[in-house]
């Protein structure tokens, strides 16, 4: 590690001492283990999940952090925040919480999950791995669950807690070579989309899952207590960043989850949207038993209000910028600019049911004009998620535009 790195990393503790700084900062606003490795870069951070997410850096631009996950390989240290539901009624629990079957997850493999109201609107989504018979980690994204389970766990023999665990990712086509390179043995087998395995990795057991926000090809590492977390988290940056590796902030996946369609809690989904409205009822299960929400959601509309959007020269505004024929028609809920189709890209959530992918709309953009768009289904594209299971192996040599609408 650089010497400043050195320095850098006393200037940073995730669980500070009392008396240091104001321990309700400290309780609301952790800080990842791994983050002095990116104050060189003079990040900004929001705050997820309870705990500090890198915003921006100043070692790349956007475009060029988007790049390294098409066509290299990206580090990013995310703010998912692992929960432990543990004990003999650990599933009870969690099939009352989620409305997709638990049962179904086996040990070894994650799953994705999300949580509703009572009136079918969603709270926050995650990542489920079951890491023994009667234990699960949900990490969740930003919102609060940990008050859902507590307040809906009562007469069970069961036990929530903050586990402590912290989760970088490590995505893009090149982020199994580094893989094997760093494990102590061989790749896991098996070793498929969603798969978490215990592996060795400089002498230490580390949990690591098939997954990522990126829907490239990648990987996520789960640094717990008993980890040098340090001692791995800088031998991964240096044995990445001799592949080329970029140590990323928010636009280095901004893009890419915007193209693949996977939406941001809080933003594409929220508590005044059922899970019908923006694209994933699939993920409803009806029979899997009396789940928080499931009477509303046997009544609600099973419409589809949430697509895609291409711009023609420039990016949206996020908000009700949205319109077609002089009216407002909905809300742009993420938005930014694609490298790859050479266009403005975004989510959107319409007021109706009426629009389709292929209708032309007009969007007010960040240059403070009006531009036209089309709306379009998601993902962007590799619709079979081809890329992120291994399957489409083929790196983008450069951008392969969009043609933008007809004249």
């Amino acid at each position: 590690m650089h010497p400043d790195l050195k320095k850098l990393r006393f200037s940073v503790k995730p669980f500070p001492v009392e008396g240091t700084r104001p321990v309700e900062l400290a309780r609301t606003m952790a800080v990842h283990p791994l983050t002095y490795q990116e104050l060189p870069y003079e990040p900004e951070y929001s705050l997820y999940a309870g705990r500090l997410t890198p915003e921006k850096m100043t070692n790349a631009t956007p475009d060029e952090m988007y790049w390294a996950a098409r066509q290299g390989i990206i580090l990013r240290h995310t703010g998912e925040h692992p929960f432990e539901i543990a004990g003999p009624d650990a599933l009870p629990l969690l099939q009352k919480i989620f409305p997709r079957d638990v049962s179904k997850v086996k040990i070894g493999r994650c799953s994705y999950q999300f949580a509703c109201y009572h009136d079918g609107g969603m709270i926050t989504d995650g990542l489920l791995l079951r890491v023994a018979e009667d234990r699960y980690w949900f990490a969740q994204a930003d919102g609060d669950l940990f008050s859902w389970y507590m307040a809906h766990s009562a007469g069970l023999n069961v036990t929530i807690h903050d586990p402590e665990v912290w989760v970088s990712q490590i995505q893009g086509p090149h982020s199994m070579k580094l893989l094997a390179h760093l494990l102590d043995g061989p790749m896991p087998e098996p070793w498929r989309y969603f798969d978490w395995a215990e592996v060795s990795m400089a002498g230490q057991r580390v949990i690591i899952s098939r997954t990522g926000f990126t829907n490239e090809l990648g990987w996520e590492i789960y640094f717990r207590p008993e980890n040098d977390i340090e001692m791995l988290g800088d031998l991964i940056l240096e044995e990445g960043t001799k592949m080329g590796m970029l140590l990323t902030a928010t636009p280095g996946f901004r893009g890419r989850r915007i193209e693949a369609g996977l939406l941001s809690a809080g933003q594409d989904f929220t508590r005044y949207t059922t899970p019908f409205a923006v694209g994933l009822g699939r993920f409803v299960d009806f029979e899997s038993g009396d789940f928080v929400g499931r009477s509303a959601l046997l009544d609600a509309d099973r419409a589809c209000r949430t697509w895609g959007m291409r711009v023609e020269c420039g990016i949206a505004l996020r908000g009700r910028t949205l319109s077609q024929n002089g009216a407002i028609i909905g809300r742009v809920t993420s938005s930014t600019w694609s490298p790859y189709q050479a266009c403005g890209i975004g989510i959107v959530h319409l007021d109706g049911d009426t629009q389709r992918p292929g209708d032309i709309v007009e969007v007010e953009c960040t240059d403070g004009t009006h531009h036209r768009a089309e709306l379009c289904s998601l993902p962007m594209y590799d619709p079979r998620g081809e890329i992120v299971r291994g399957i489409d192996t083929k790196i983008p040599e450069g951008p392969e535009p969009w043609p933008g609408i007809p004249q």
